[in-house]
């Protein structure tokens, strides 16, 4: 069912935005778990609390995914990339830095690529068929997404905003605390808060350091200063901003992998690939699902 999914879903974006070559970007250990030692710690923790059942289940799946992984790499002319110290977020991003006069269309349902939409990079969510564009949220027959609280079209993203937002208040999916535990995305008359101080941010005037010169107790008794817990949630979230040896790794990375592929019989090999694994549905239009596969990274 995963590779249902994921091949019915490499199928649908080509079709729909039109594509002319496939990017696959896939996790390694990151960098971040020794840069931030509680860095998804929380993911260890529900692996462990997993039933025997389960984590058999789990077994089967790294192993589909590894013969996965080795089909899309050697019998196809996709570009895959994988690093042993890059998380996949990291290669994409890379990707659509490294290719400022392509369209790249990101696939997936992850809210952190908000900060990479521009003009020359959307996102699309599989699950919601909503498009995000520098100029809106789209359903899949190009209209408007409706904001159900205002009944008005959903405002386009501001990517820079949602960044410096995302930095302040952490991200608990990746067990990246707050810069600042509680602050107001609105201020009131005695208290700044994220809007004024992002307004404040290029000048670094006082309602920027009003918020950056706070300090709070954690739960242990420690003191933060917000400043320095939000300069190392940048460098845990903001995609162009990691340290300079691990954007030489990204950058080498993609430069080995932006090649083109000399592939053949891309058909003929998903048809083998796919009666091994009994997607016969694939299969009988394997020649429709293979076109994205054997396109070549354009020269």
């Amino acid at each position: 069912m995963a590779i249902h999914i994921t091949l019915n879903s490499v199928k649908k974006a080509w079709t729909d935005f039109n594509a002319d070559h496939v990017v696959f970007c896939l996790e390694g250990r990151s960098w971040r778990k020794d840069y931030y030692e509680p860095y998804k710690r929380n993911r260890q923790v529900a692996r462990d609390a997993l039933t025997p059942a389960q984590q058999e289940e789990d077994t089967v799946f790294w192993e589909l995914f590894d013969e996965f992984k080795d089909f899309v790499t050697d019998k196809t002319n996709c570009t895959v990339m994988r690093h042993p110290q890059l998380e996949a977020d990291d290669l994409i991003a890379g990707w659509v830095q490294a290719h400022p006069n392509d369209k790249c269309i990101i696939v997936s349902t992850d809210g952190d690529f908000a900060q990479l939409i521009g003009p020359n990079c959307s996102q699309y969510n599989g699950v919601s068929n909503t498009t995000i564009t520098h100029e809106g949220y789209f359903d899949d027959k190009g209209n408007p997404v409706i904001d159900k609280k205002t009944k008005l079209p959903k405002a386009a993203p501001v990517p820079d905003f949602m960044l410096f937002e995302k930095c302040m208040r952490g991200d608990t999916s990746d067990n990246v605390f707050s810069a600042y535990p509680g602050v107001r995305t609105k201020g009131t008359k005695n208290k700044v808060g994220l809007n004024e101080a992002f307004a404040d941010k290029d000048s670094k005037g006082f309602n920027w350091n009003n918020m950056m010169l706070q300090r709070w107790t954690d739960h242990n008794g420690d003191e933060h200063r917000v400043l320095d817990d939000y300069n190392r949630n940048v460098v845990l979230c903001d995609l162009s901003a990691q340290p300079a040896d691990i954007r030489e790794i990204i950058n080498t990375t993609i430069a080995e992998n932006a090649k083109p592929k000399e592939v053949q019989q891309v058909g003929m090999r998903l048809m083998k690939f796919c009666a091994k694994w009994d997607m016969q549905r694939i299969a009988d239009q394997a020649q429709h699902y293979a076109q994205p596969l054997q396109a070549r990274y354009p020269v």
